[in-house]
């Protein structure tokens, strides 16, 4: 049984599966192989050191898939911050029709960049508020990230239990859900709750096609749910990483109440994170990693991951809840 919902027919896909942007990982390998398998693979943006360098990562993209696929552009607080707008036009003058987008307000003025070329815009949100001043600035597909997600999961501390129909209840537009996603239990749940697909970003991680070495990897399957650190939260800046000797460490430090970033700057640098996933020495920097973790028990490919949970969906409605019926 195919599941069919606005999502698939707005992005083009067969699947209602999208892979997230992540930083170091979104590449054209990882894309491409989501993408055929049905699914929706992303690069992301500032993966690549300049515009130029994302025009080369999108089209040898295109040499690998003729599925849609898309790009990720995330703006964060920044002394110096990136060309954001030199990265939007390398999407508009590469005829990308699909942007995942996610960071601070001035993330819109990309948006009115990009929608006037036919660009579908979707927005990563991590409470209801934000997601209808998206919905509200011309958004096509809201993200709803809930508590369990990695990377950065707001200030709320809201579960996707309650935030993904709370959001449902109230943005019109599209929904995928985001955070603690891995198994067709997940979709199938997702779909009740309100969404209309799945952004998965950890389990993708977790996938043979993913660009990160076998140590990290196995870390992924090593860590259970409670394998995650909060870090940066006396920063007002919650950021959920997986749990290692590094995260640990950085915890630590900033129990001080006297703690500032700069303390924790050497653990949690770009650059050594970015090494980690390569080198494999998986406790020296730190990673992005999400609740889901606890269901993480291999490393198939995205093709084996993306039938996997289509199946297992379908037994579920088919079988398990027909036989639930009274």
């Amino acid at each position: 049984m195919a599941f069919k919902t606005r999502i698939t027919e707005m992005l083009g896909i067969e699947h209602p599966i999208v892979q997230g942007g992540m930083q170091n990982v979104g590449y054209a390998e990882l894309a491409s192989a989501v993408s055929n398998a049905g699914g929706l693979g992303t690069i992301t943006a500032l993966t690549q050191p300049n515009p130029t360098a994302l025009r080369d990562e999108i089209e040898r993209t295109r040499s690998m898939t003729d599925k849609p696929f898309a790009v990720n552009v995330t703006v964060l607080p920044a002394v110096t911050p990136p060309d954001y707008k030199g990265y939007a036009q390398a999407v508009i003058d590469a005829g990308i029709k699909i942007v995942e987008t996610a960071g601070t307000a001035e993330v819109r003025e990309l948006w009115a960049m990009m929608k006037p070329h036919g660009i579908t815009i979707l927005h990563k949100c991590t409470a209801v508020r934000h997601a209808l001043s998206a919905e509200r600035n011309g958004c096509d597909v809201i993200s709803i990230d809930g508590f369990e997600c990695a990377g950065h999961p707001g200030e709320d501390d809201i579960p996707g239990l309650i935030l993904i129909p709370a959001a449902a209840d109230k943005v019109k537009i599209p929904m995928l859900a985001s955070g603690g996603f891995g198994d067709g239990r997940g979709l199938v749940a997702a779909l009740a709750l309100g969404a209309e697909g799945l952004n998965m970003g950890t389990r993708f991680c977790a996938t043979k096609e993913a660009p990160i070495h076998d140590n990290v990897k196995a870390k992924y399957i090593e860590n259970d749910e409670r394998g995650t650190n909060l870090i940066f939260r006396s920063l007002s800046n919650t950021a959920r990483v997986g749990k290692n000797e590094t995260s640990d460490e950085v915890v630590e430090i900033l129990k001080n109440p006297d703690a500032v970033f700069e303390d924790v700057r050497p653990y949690v640098s770009g650059a050594k994170g970015a090494e980690l996933l390569k080198s494999g020495d998986a406790e020296n920097g730190i990673f992005w990693a999400g609740m889901v973790q606890g269901l993480i028990n291999d490393i198939p490919t995205c093709k084996e991951l993306i039938d996997r949970i289509m199946s297992e969906a379908d037994e579920i409605v088919q079988a398990r809840f027909a036989g639930m019926l009274a």
